[in-house]
């Protein structure tokens, strides 16, 4: 599949994907430091960052996930846009 994305994909994907990122690193740290408040403030920050991001990902592009994690447009839109590791 080859398809002409608008650089604003590539922006808003690199956004989301470091925002990922930061979470995963934040749940490592809070698995050993699971009383650090900070941390915890920091990592409910970046999970509703994340989750505004997909949410604006998906309005535009079409769905990260599959098993009912994402919503469909219509018609059914699973295969529409490249995923993301096809960019």
């Amino acid at each position: 599949m080859s398809k002409t994305l608008p650089p604003e994909y590539y922006e808003l994907l690199e956004e989301l994907q470091a925002v990922d990122f930061v979470l995963v690193e934040l749940t490592l740290y809070l698995d050993t430091h699971p009383n650090d408040y900070n941390a915890i403030q920091q990592f409910n920050h970046f999970a509703k960052q994340s989750k505004q991001l997909r949410k604006q990902y998906e309005e535009l592009y079409g769905p990260l996930m599959q098993y009912g994690k994402s919503y469909s447009g219509y018609p059914w839109n699973w295969d529409d846009a490249p995923w993301p590791w096809q960019v």
